[in-house]
């Protein structure tokens, strides 16, 4: 299985770095806090997809609906959300190892 990563939302949270970066002076606010706001919005929506996904499967047990694509939908785009979410964990802690083994 291959990690999918969506470009849009790695250039999402680039952008969000950039623009906290470039707001710093006049907001008072710190390029970290921006990026981190942005990780607990895609943890939220990885949440979100989740739980549809739940939904959905419950919904189709039941037979409440007999919709097999919508179900797939709803689990192919909840799997997705996680595999990158778990891309970006373990890019932020291969930096911070990388961090913690620089010699000043």
């Amino acid at each position: 299985m291959s990690l999918i990563v969506p470009v849009n939302k790695i250039q999402g949270l680039e952008s969000a770095y950039r623009t906290a970066a470039t707001e710093k002076k006049s907001e008072g606010k710190g390029a970290f806090e921006a990026l981190y706001q942005s990780a607990i919005g895609l943890l939220e929506e990885t949440n979100r997809y989740t739980h549809e996904a739940e939904e959905a499967q419950m919904s189709y047990m039941l037979g409440l609906n007999d919709n097999v694509h919508d179900l797939l939908i709803a689990q192919n785009k909840a799997n997705l959300s996680l595999q990158y979410t778990v891309a970006i964990r373990n890019g932020v802690l291969d930096a911070y190892k990388e961090l913690i083994q620089m010699q000043f």
